[in-house]
């Protein structure tokens, strides 16, 4: 929560007047974020793929705020688009491992996590995909197949879940992070913008937008759904 399309998610619910907490590994970056936002605002520096992590931000919400009405599963890893016949036999197993476990496994603890209070509040339960859940060449095997899973987490949680607890998700194609900076080249991002019809990669703030909407009341009756928002990108492929 504390960069990229994370922190633009926590700055427009804030915007809104939500109350928040940002979940991050990163200690520094969450301390820039509370120096901006001060109360509103709950810092947790934290391990996605610990439950008793995971556990910490629930339950510093209850207690600074007294409900949870929104869990938000966002934290990823991208594998580099590594194809199967590049992955070293020697480190397949720990690729695996690292990909699931933060794209996966950081997903499924939140959602146990926070269970109980948005059982308690009525909320809802929103995590991030990807294009890559629904369409190839995203990423290498591993992200793409790590992303395919979420879709389906989150259809069968919407199912488990209902009708305490709804369960959305949101699927961006490329965003205008620092990941998108700094790891894909000039030719590579101009090939991304001329493959959407609207010739330009999403902006954080336009995928915020998408979350809010499911966070909110507006889309009470809105589960299992995943909004792809790819700039239709898929039109031309």
């Amino acid at each position: 929560g504390a960069s990229g399309l994370g922190r633009a998610l926590v700055e427009r619910l804030l915007a809104e007047g939500a109350r928040v907490c940002a979940f991050d590994r990163s200690e520094r970056r969450l301390d820039e974020l509370s120096t901006i936002y001060g109360d509103k605002l709950i810092p947790i520096t934290g391990d996605v793929r610990s439950l008793q992590d995971n556990k910490r931000a629930v339950a510093a919400c209850l207690t600074r705020f007294g409900k949870l009405d929104c869990a938000n599963g966002n934290a990823g890893i991208w594998d580099f688009s590594t194809q199967l016949l590049d992955l070293e036999e020697d480190s397949l197993d720990e690729s695996f491992d690292e990909v699931f476990q933060v794209n996966v496994k950081g997903y499924l603890l939140l959602a146990k996590a926070a269970l109980e209070a948005l059982i308690e509040s009525r909320g809802s339960l929103l995590f991030t995909i990807s294009n890559a859940g629904f369409y190839p060449d995203g990423g290498g095997p591993l992200y793409t197949a790590s992303k395919h899973a979420i879709v389906g987490l989150t259809r069968q949680l919407a199912f488990e879940l209902a009708p305490f607890v709804r369960v959305n998700a949101v699927a961006p194609g490329f965003v205008e992070t620092d990941m998108a900076t700094d790891f894909i080249s000039k030719e590579e991002w101009q090939a991304v913008e001329n493959q959407s019809p609207l010739s330009r990669m999403a902006k954080p703030e336009e995928i915020a937008d998408a979350v809010l909407y499911l966070a909110s009341d507006q889309s009470a009756f809105t589960t299992g759904a995943i909004l792809d928002i790819n700039g239709a990108s898929y039109l031309r492929t």
